[in-house]
Formats: C-alpha cells, structure tokens, sequence
C-alpha cells in the first residue's frame, strides 16, 4: 500500500484530495496537516511514501518547507499541489527536493496518476508546464531582477504584488512586521526599485502571479 500524507490548510480541498486518493486501489491516507508547524510534525511522527503538498500554508511553508522535510525524511517522496502555475516556483520547488508539480485546476486522474509515479520514484510535471518549463530555457543568461531573490523574498514579493499589507504578511508567514519590512528593502534593493508601485508594476509586465490566494 502506497502511504500517502496531505498538507493543505484549506478543509474542502483536504477533503477531495482523501475522497479521491482513498477511492484509489493501492492508497491510504496516513495522515493530515493543516499548516507549516503540523506539517513537519506529520512527517516527523509518521512513516509515509508520498505527501501531497500545498505551497501557500501558514507559517512554514513553500520551498522553505519542501528543505525542511528532505531534511528530515529524505525518503519521503513530494507532489506539490499548488494554485502557482507560474514556472519560477515549480523549479524552484524541485532544486528543492520535490518530486512533482501540479496545479490544483488539475483533473482527478491527474492526481492520481501524479501520486503513483511519484510513490515508484518518478518525476511528475504536467504537460502544460512542461512546455513552460521547456520555454525558460530560452530566456537569457543574465538573471531578471525577480530571480535575484531568495525562496522566501519571492514569496513576500509575491504577497505584496497581491495587495497584504505588512502586517498581513506577518500574520501569514509568522514573522514580526519588522521582519517583512526588512524582506521588503531587501526586495526592492536587489531588484533596485524605487518603492511598492515600482514593484506591482514589475510583476504585471512579466505576469508573475497568475493566481492570487
């Protein structure tokens, strides 16, 4: 039986990712978290093969989660089922550690076939962002400003191009507000930005984040 962990913090997709993954010959669900902290408990405390993970939980989370659990159970195989179809977190996500990427507009059969390729020791990537991967590959050597930034930069960048306040961010992320405004400096220094508007400009023109949470 193929041993499967799901980390979302949203109720009604922890839901259908159990009724789906349950009604698979081969699966059991051992497991569930709703945020960055159980998570890693979840992992730590239970023997799995496969955890289906969400990118935008609470606390820890994103590819600063995906290192943290290969840290501590570098066995245990990653699908990444996120709203992010943008390419940038998708390799990001597998220099990580994952073994898969999905985006959660996908079908029932591709969840299922994902989490077996993935539990055999494949790699798991869609069609479509396959082809996009395939398309970054073009682009020039020279870094643009937003792939300067760290893991977690992007994901604060990310946050603020969505309209969160600092304070929001903070509660997100669980960090201090004085912590995101230092996120926030580094942001603009590195992409060498003037202020916010310069940077929600920034992520319009090169559609950054297609999806807002």
């Amino acid at each position: 039986m193929t041993r499967v962990l799901i980390a979302d913090d949203h109720p009604l997709v922890r839901d259908g990712l159990r009724h789906i993954l349950q009604s698979t010959s081969g699966v059991v669900i051992a497991g569930e978290a709703n945020d960055g902290t159980s998570t890693i408990a979840l992992v730590r405390s239970v023997h799995a093969h496969v955890i289906v993970l969400d990118l935008s939980m609470p606390g820890r989370a994103g590819v600063e989660l995906i290192k943290q659990i290969k840290l501590d159970r570098p066995t245990l195989r990653i699908l990444v089922l996120t709203m992010h179809a943008e390419q940038q977190y998708a390799v990001r996500s597998f220099k990580a550690g994952a073994a898969g990427y999905l985006t959660k507009g996908c079908a029932s059969a591709d969840l299922v076939e994902a989490v077996t390729k993935v539990a055999a020791g494949g790699v798991y990537v869609s069609l479509s962002m396959a082809e996009s991967l395939a398309e970054s590959l073009t682009i020039p050597v020279d870094p643009l400003p937003h792939q300067r930034l760290s893991d977690r930069e992007l994901d604060v960048f990310r946050r603020l191009s969505t309209g969160q306040t600092p304070s929001e961010i903070a509660a997100a992320l669980c960090v201090s507000t004085k912590t995101v405004s230092t996120y926030k400096t580094r942001i603009l220094e590195k992409m060498q930005m003037p202020h916010d508007v310069a940077l929600f400009r920034y992520a319009m023109r090169y559609e950054l984040f297609e999806e807002n949470e």
